[in-house]
């Protein structure tokens, strides 16, 4: 592969209008990123709204994007359709260009200087190198800065790519391709439309037709639905997102029709589209939990004076039936990503236990009783932001501690109750929401820890002893190698976590008890799924 300093080959290729384009003729004017794809490469049709949006930003400039694909005319032409692609498209349909280059993958990404060196490449989808090809870009012409990959908008930061096609094997037959998938559709189908006869109990058809919950639903009517719609600024047809694992279209009218058959206020769709929007963001890894024999779901926790505003319950019975909103968009959610993402118990869903969070798993923090920075603060978004974050959560564990008169005694508890969750052995790709009470939350603040000093203080008293792992053969002794040796109150033990980011901290719940709460994650890292805070807003 041609990589930084390399001389870029000379070579002509025809764009797909059937010009020929000649490297040597177009090269001279300024900085050229080549892009080189495949058609029905995911990673490849991920990368071309961040193409687009380069190129556009290039406009006023001699700089440019040229996209030079491995298919034919026909493939190419359907997929600068699919995905509304305006840029120089080139067509290699020999293959010539690409084994000139030689990426072992696509997308391959080249930044060409003028002088027709490689000055960048890389391969694949990454959010760092499109902006650090994106900043190059703009410092050699003398441009305004700007973000080209955004970090929370609904893309994975990086994602492997396709074998390039002049290092696959050659086959003496042709094949017919499924059409590719478009990742980033716009627009999607309406919803499908039923007529009902009148003798018919509508509750009992949803439930027939496997539309509800197992519990009854409110019959989605077409005057229902638009109700809903009436209160969002968004078209009916609009797609949020594609829901994992079956990738359903989460359009518009097909969010409010869940809402509504899950009890949603009008006004409710405000939380409830960053939800489903979240969800369908590849680092929550939504296909995972949807599919796992795990207990896994998502909780969904909301921030801001959005709680206030649309009444939801950051107190008292914070996990229970104590408010419409956390009961019926907790609810509209998990309609959602089993309707439309296709995850049903028993089929794509394996869950051995199950959870009855998958009925409704949504809280809110409690800002009044909050003695430090709330998690959406932590997480980067300004104080006076309304947001939701999705956590992939197990069930709750609750710790009573009514006697403890300082924050690390307080703590010690809670950091016995972190140690077994997953599995007691099982330390290091694990995450954890720990709701602390006001109650709780006044004692640790009074004794002058701030949410750091707690998730540190329980980073580092939070362990499994070294005799617990005399007992070879039992989950997590197969990892001892991997884990860190540390020494709590005098005795040796392995980490649990492996790094203090793992433990997330929420201010909740009612004002008469001293009770909080640890909920286990799902594993993180590769393959798991990351925490994802999206903001409120259409």
């Amino acid at each position: 592969m041609r990589a930084a300093g390399d001389l870029a080959p000379s070579f002509t290729l025809r764009r797909t209008g059937g010009e020929r384009w000649s490297w040597d003729a177009e090269s001279a004017d300024g900085p050229v990123l080549l892009a080189i794809l495949e058609t029905d490469c995911p990673t490849c049709r991920l990368v071309v709204p961040y193409l687009k949006r380069l190129d556009e930003a290039l406009s006023s400039s001699p700089g440019r994007v040229i996209a030079i694909s491995q298919d034919s005319e026909e493939d190419t032409r359907q997929m600068v359709e699919s995905l509304c692609i305006e840029l120089t498209m080139l067509l290699d349909r020999d293959l010539e260009v690409s084994r000139l280059f030689d990426p072992s993958s696509v997308p391959a990404l080249y930044l060409m200087e003028a002088n027709g060196r490689v000055e960048f490449s890389a391969l694949g989808f990454d959010k760092g190198d499109l902006n650090e090809i994106a900043s190059r870009m703009f410092v050699g012409l003398d441009l305004h800065p700007q973000t080209i990959a955004e970090p929370n908008d609904g893309a994975p930061a990086s994602k492997p790519g396709c074998a390039s096609r002049h290092l696959e094997p050659a086959v003496g037959v042709t094949l017919d391709s499924a059409p590719p998938i478009d990742l980033r559709p716009k627009t999607g189908a309406r919803a499908t439309r039923v007529a009902v006869d009148d003798d018919v109990d509508l509750h009992d058809y949803c439930m027939e037709a496997g539309f509800a919950d197992c519990l009854p639903v409110v019959p989605p009517t077409a005057a229902r639905v638009d109700r809903l719609l009436a209160a969002t600024p968004l078209p009916g047809e609009q797609v949020i997102g594609l829901v994992p694992p079956c990738y359903g279209e989460a359009t518009i009218e097909k969010i409010a029709a869940n809402a509504v058959m899950a009890g949603c206020r009008p006004e409710y769709m405000e939380a409830l589209v960053p939800l489903v929007r979240a969800a369908c963001d590849e680092r929550f890894n939504l296909h995972g939990l949807q599919a796992t024999t795990h207990s896994a779901t998502p909780l969904a926790i909301v921030s801001g004076e959005i709680v206030t505003r649309l009444g939801f319950n950051s107190g008292a019975g914070l996990f229970g039936n104590a408010a419409r909103a956390n009961s019926s968009v907790g609810r509209a959610f998990q309609l959602v990503i089993a309707n439309l993402g296709g995850a049903l118990p028993g089929e794509i869903d394996m869950s051995t236990l199950g959870n009855p969070g998958k009925f409704a798993y949504c809280i809110a923090e409690d800002h009044a009783a909050n003695p430090w920075e709330p998690l959406h603060v932590e997480l980067g978004f300004a104080a006076h932001d309304n947001t939701v974050t999705l956590f992939g959560a197990a069930g709750i564990q609750e710790v009573s501690e009514h006697t403890a008169r300082s924050g690390a005694a307080l703590l010690q508890t809670i950091a016995a109750t972190l140690a077994v969750i997953w599995s007691w052995r099982v330390c290091g790709r694990i995450e954890a929401m720990l709701i602390v009470s006001p109650e709780h939350a006044a004692t640790l603040a009074a004794d002058g820890f701030s949410k750091a000093n707690v998730r540190e203080f329980l980073f580092e008293h939070t362990g499994v002893p070294l005799r617990a792992f005399d007992h070879q053969g039992t989950e997590g002794t197969q990892l001892r190698h991997t884990y860190e040796e540390i020494v709590i109150d005098g005795e040796p033990h392995y980490r649990k976590f492996g790094d203090p980011s793992q433990i997330r901290i929420v201010v909740a719940g009612g004002t008469a008890g001293k009770f909080s709460a640890v909920i286990g994650g799902w594993p993180t890292g590769p393959g798991g799924t990351e925490i994802v805070t999206y903001p409120v807003a259409w």
